[in-house]
């Protein structure tokens, strides 16, 4: 099977121009230059060391002068690099450029410590397996992470934020396994109603469908392939390829899962242009300082907020609440509001990790929240009596 789109490759005669060289990145690096070191784009990480591309083709390359103490500042693949001139043994990355973004999760850790996915990515590819039902949940998970990570280079001190925002994508694969171009359809509209402006794409590596699209997407720039394990993210990679690449093993078709066949980040150049970085699938996803991403993912949770009679309104049981009279006349689902709420609960506990003022604003509410239990709890005593 073969599908065809427009190549957007640069022209330009850098030998890293395919992989995302730009003059932006000439410009930051040009301090390294005069220092006699080389640049390159890491392609992996594995234990201390990482493969890099440079001008010269892909070399390995010693991580020790970059061991930071903050986890947020390892070497990660996508990341581009200053490192020794050819000739050394071993060479050794002396520095990261400052990164323009960073998909960013929190580890499983009790700690507040982010975990780096990805760096430097133009698109965030979503893949959400069609084979099994619908986690819309976990879909706005991902989406406010994506929806975040420019704020996640901000965050590391690089970058520009806006300037270089990653586009998310929502990639519904393994499409042939739905019966019917009706039921695909509401399944497309379902994931549409939770990701407002977002474009949302079903694509099989079976039949082709919608690979023109998805391929002329990542033809521009670096993308990053994100989901479960199960999602179709290797076999999805492997078409793109038009190689077998990275190892493929099947997936239950009763829940879609199977064993992670990605163990490490790669990036791979595309033959049409693009790089793609293919991830392991993950089991858990948390959220890492993503309050903007959480915002735009419940864009509509946001503005009617806007309009409750409090300024401080929790959206539990105030008066004047606009949120619980969209919930009240049906204009928001109760699962839409309990994913938000969530989600919104689980950001504030890892800031307030690292910020005494959002702490202290928890503590307030905690109290806030309790005397009013204490309140109601005696009234209803004073009732009883």
């Amino acid at each position: 099977m073969s599908f065809s789109f427009s190549s957007s490759a640069d022209s330009s005669s850098h030998p890293l121009t395919p992989y995302g060289w730009d003059e932006d990145w000439a410009a930051a690096f040009s301090p390294y230059a005069e220092q006699g070191l080389v640049p390159g784009r890491v392609v992996r990480v594995d234990r201390g060391q990482c493969d890099v591309i440079t001008a010269d083709g892909t070399v390995r390359a010693d991580t020790a002068f970059v061991v930071p103490r903050d986890p947020m500042r390892i070497v990660c693949t996508g990341d581009w690099v200053a490192l020794d001139a050819a000739g050394g043994d071993p060479r050794f990355v002396r520095t990261l450029l400052p990164r323009r973004t960073a998909f960013v999760r929190s580890t499983s850790s009790q700690r507040s410590d982010g975990q780096v996915l990805a760096t430097n990515v133009d698109h965030i590819a979503i893949c959400v397996s069609l084979a099994v039902e619908l986690d819309l949940g976990r879909v706005e998970r991902f989406l406010a992470l994506a929806l975040s990570s420019s704020e996640g280079a901000a965050l590391l001190g690089d970058g520009s934020g806006e300037e270089y925002r990653p586009q998310p994508i929502v990639v519904l694969t393994k499409a042939d396994l739905v019966p019917d171009a009706v039921t695909l359809s509401h399944l497309v509209q379902d994931i549409e109603a939770i990701a407002p402006g977002v474009q949302v794409l079903p694509v099989s590596s079976t039949t082709g469908e919608g690979l023109d699209v998805f391929g002329a997407v990542v033809s521009g720039g670096t993308s990053v392939l994100l989901g479960i394990s199960g999602a179709g993210k290797s076999t999805l990679a492997n078409t793109l390829l038009g190689r077998e690449a990275m190892e493929v093993q099947a997936s239950r078709d009763v829940d879609g899962k199977g064993r992670h066949t990605t163990t490490t980040r790669n990036l791979l150049l595309l033959p049409h242009g693009g790089v793609l970085i293919d991830t392991p699938g993950l089991r858990g996803v948390g959220l890492f300082d993503a309050g903007t991403g959480v915002g735009e993912v419940f864009s509509e949770i946001e503005e009617l907020a806007a309009h409750c009679r409090f300024h401080d309104c929790g959206h539990e049981a105030e008066p004047g609440c606009a949120v619980l009279g969209a919930l009240d006349d049906g204009s928001l689902p109760e699962r839409r509001l309990e994913s938000y709420r969530k989600l919104i609960r689980e950001n504030q506990r890892i800031v307030a990790k690292t910020d005494a003022r959002v702490r202290a604003e928890i503590l307030r509410d905690w109290k806030r929240k309790g005397a009013e239990g204490r309140a109601a709890m005696q009234a209803k005593r004073g009732r009883v009596r």
